[in-house]
């Protein structure tokens, strides 16, 4: 008996410990990941710079919108949420969100928000395409009938999103500064000119 309980117990610890942060609610009831990093020694130029190297490297999945002042970077970038069954992996759908990037002297802030889901359909020739083009904000809670399948969207976009945000630290951790190298021109002193 003290074994079985013991095995439950164990059981339902590492469930827990498997469970991801889910994704808060901001001000406005839109669904956001946010987070301010603490940079010591860090300028606000190197952490700008940074930045603008991880949006350069993501450029096919992060598209840079705008910069409104020169520390703010907006990008809006999409993820292809996948359902998988057994060892196949399907399409269901993408997501599509803005990701916002803030550097100051020794720190640094970020946000993805938006999150607007577009379903997938096969068309005639077998490929996987939008069905639709009206997006659907993921805070919407769907009726009874769809709720599993939003539930799974939302656990797979929550992974996507630590993926993305562990990324961009990471980046902006270790990310030596490149200058572009000036090349001198040689001075010949017997030139004329």
């Amino acid at each position: 008996m003290k074994v079985l309980m013991l095995t439950i117990l164990l059981f339902f610890t590492a469930l827990v410990f498997g469970q991801e942060k889910p994704l808060a609610n901001d001000d406005r009831g839109k669904l956001i990941y946010y987070e301010v990093v603490e940079s010591k020694g860090q300028s606000g130029d190197i952490l700008n710079s940074r930045a603008a190297a991880f949006f350069k490297k993501s450029a096919k999945s992060l598209k840079v919108r705008s910069a409104t002042t020169d520390s703010l970077i907006r990008a809006s970038g999409k993820m292809i949420i996948n359902k998988t069954a057994l060892v196949l992996s399907r399409p269901s759908g993408e997501v599509l969100y803005n990701f916002y990037a803030e550097t100051k002297d020794g720190k640094y802030r970020f946000w993805l928000t938006d999150f607007n889901f577009i379903p997938y359909q096969r068309d005639r020739y077998g490929n996987f395409v939008p069905s639709t083009t009206v997006e659907t904000p993921l805070e919407n809670k769907p009726g009874k009938l769809n709720a599993a399948e939003w539930n799974a969207y939302i656990k797979a976009t929550t992974t996507e999103v630590n993926a993305i945000a562990l990324r961009f630290k990471e980046d902006m951790a270790n990310k030596a500064v490149v200058l572009p190298a000036v090349k001198a021109a040689p001075v010949n002193p017997n030139k004329k000119w």
